[in-house]
């Protein structure tokens, strides 16, 4: 343990340390570090436990963790720092801004707004799936949005949404003629002398006192790789320190003003603090009531007194950073070991003491719980091997299944084989695709540590033609479509099947749409594109049993073409 930092402690907090130690040893967690403000001073600041466990290394009060989703509420906050300056209005669409924006429905394209973005309103579900892993860039993300399926309307439900934090950062970007990370750098970290912060897991990585990232897997906390998440910035790769955290707490409570300094208006640290939409999220406890989400930020009543608060999870890190207005009280804790309760538990003891509450036993509480999410998945586990259709097999060679599939949103898949198995590559989603039935092999995904099913469909030509897969549950499954072979893309290969062929006296036309797609024109039909399926052989667009099948000689030259139809076959030789 070291030593804690200047600050006069409450005499309430006095065994505090000895509680955080024994939250560290039932919960198997390497390390924390704790924060509490009151009335404008920070009375408790110490680090506990481990930052690094193969080097034996302390946790610090400057020890840098990644604080997840907390990120959020700094993110909301460089939009209200750009509406002080009059380049933002909270309830301007988004694409009076950024004219490119799109999304699925275009009602919502055409009236989303800022505000939107950051309370979890679009009528979009998480969608997790397109960023977690990718390696797609920031601009490229939001341009798939319209490609995601929404679930409701606009402003209808709540709903989780980190791309459009993601979109919200980079809107802010596009403002403030930066890069978002260098908005809040300048305008937030500076001013607030969070000198251990940056917008970056992979740059925390680098820096000298910084906390290795833990998970919970076999029964056993391991050590796992940081994940870069830095694409999505905005929505949760900021890492820090209680150092730097207590300071934005002091900015939260003490409404914009920083020692002295006027950082954020009065009038746009009101709007962040505002409830927006109700969280449809049931508390089993009753000393919370029913949350709503303002802007990057929870509101609920905790036992008759406004909380204001954010959580954040990610690889090998869990963090909350809590406060009570009214009371100038604020707690900050942050650990290395993914899915830990103990910044929960610390954060309710905390206000408890200091409110002069009752006592709760809430790590008491959390071990019952954490024991019976674990009976579940174990019955759920359970379950799943009971569904299994016993006797099946494939209906292709799995040599077929292989191939690259991809979807406009969630972009490109992988489906692999290697010694005799099938095995996928999806962003985090990477290792064998054992068979489970018929056409579905099953990964077991140890992102979510859930086994994911994987449905192959095949066309009324016997091809395997896409894989579904249920990559965002409250949507219908995602469908991956496969791409064609290289080859058959390429420019020069279509050019020498262009041309005009002779179809008993009519002509049947083949043309270029664009530089890597053909299309057909057939006498007494409209002109389809050609999709490839092997060899010279393509699909007649959408017209289930039409196939043209190319003749070429040596030099790739076509020199005729056969017309397969479910009435008949055709040849037609080149004009």
């Amino acid at each position: 343990m070291t030593t804690a930092a200047p600050g006069k402690a409450p005499a309430k907090l006095n065994d505090l340390g000895a509680y955080v130690e024994g939250l560290l040893k039932d919960w198997d967690t390497p390390g924390t570090a704790v924060a509490v403000v009151e009335d404008g001073e920070i009375v408790f600041r110490q680090g506990f436990g481990k930052r690094n466990l193969a080097e034996d290394l302390p946790v610090t009060t400057s020890t840098v963790f990644s604080i997840a989703s907390c990120t959020k509420s700094i993110c909301a906050a460089s939009l209200a720092i750009l509406a002080d300056e009059g380049k933002l209005d909270w309830e301007t669409p988004v694409r009076a801004y950024l004219p490119d924006f799109a999304l699925a429905d275009p009602v919502a394209t055409e009236r989303i707004t800022p505000r939107d973005l950051v309370t979890h309103r679009s009528g979009l579900p998480r969608h997790d799936a397109v960023w977690y892993g990718s390696g797609l860039s920031r601009e490229e993300m939001v341009r798939r949005l319209r490609y995601l399926e929404p679930t409701t309307d606009l402003r209808a439900v709540w709903q989780y949404q980190n791309l459009m934090y993601l979109t919200a950062g980079y809107l802010a970007g596009k403002l403030a003629g930066c890069e978002w990370e260098a908005l809040v750098q300048q305008r937030l970290f500076d001013p607030l002398g969070m000198t251990d912060s940056a917008c970056s897991v992979t740059r925390a990585e680098q820096m000298p006192d910084h906390a290795r990232p833990y998970r919970e897997q076999d029964d056993e906390t391991k050590e796992v790789p940081f994940r870069n998440i830095d694409a999505i910035a905005p929505a949760g790769a900021i890492t820090s320190s209680i150092d730097d955290m207590s300071r934005w707490l002091l900015l939260n409570l003490n409404r914009g003003e920083y020692d002295g300094g006027r950082i954020i208006s009065e009038a746009q640290m009101a709007q962040l603090h505002a409830p927006q939409m109700v969280m449809p999220t049931w508390n089993k406890y009753p000393e919370s009531s029913l949350p709503a989400y303002a802007h990057g930020w929870a509101v609920d009543s905790y036992r008759g007194h406004t909380k204001v608060s954010h959580g954040g999870n990610i690889d090998g890190f869990s963090s909350l950073v809590s406060f009570l207005p009214d009371h100038g009280l604020g707690v900050v804790a942050l650990t290395n070991k993914a899915g830990s309760p103990i910044p929960n538990a610390i954060t309710c003891t905390v206000f408890d003491r200091l409110l002069g509450l009752p006592a709760v036993p809430w790590n008491e509480r959390f071990l019952k719980d954490a024991a019976d999410v674990k009976a579940a998945a174990g019955a759920g586990k359970d379950r799943t091997a009971t569904e299994r259709v016993t006797g099946t097999s494939p209906s292709h060679p799995l040599a077929d299944y292989a191939g690259t599939y991809e979807h406009p949103g969630y972009g490109r898949m992988v489906i692999g084989l290697k010694d005799d198995a099938l095995d996928v590559r999806f962003n985090a989603m990477m290792g064998p695709l054992p068979h489970r039935h018929y056409d579905t092999f099953d990964h077991e995904y140890q992102g979510l540590g859930a086994t994911v099913p994987f449905t192959f469909t095949t066309d009324a030509g016997g091809d395997i033609v896409s894989v579904a897969a249920p990559l965002e549950p409250t949507v219908k499954d995602i469908v991956f479509t496969r791409r064609p072979p290289a080859e058959m893309q390429d420019e020069r290969f279509l050019e020498g099947l262009v041309g005009i062929y002779d179809w008993s006296g009519q002509p049947l036309v083949v043309s270029f749409r664009d530089s890597t797609t053909l299309q057909v024109a057939i006498p007494g039909m409209p002109a389809a594109d050609l999709a490839p399926r092997r060899g010279t052989e393509f699909r007649v667009g959408d017209r289930t049993g039409f196939r043209l099948e190319f003749v070429v000689d040596a030099a790739g030259k076509a020199t005729a073409v056969t017309l397969i139809t479910p009435f008949g076959v055709h040849v037609a030789t080149k004009s």
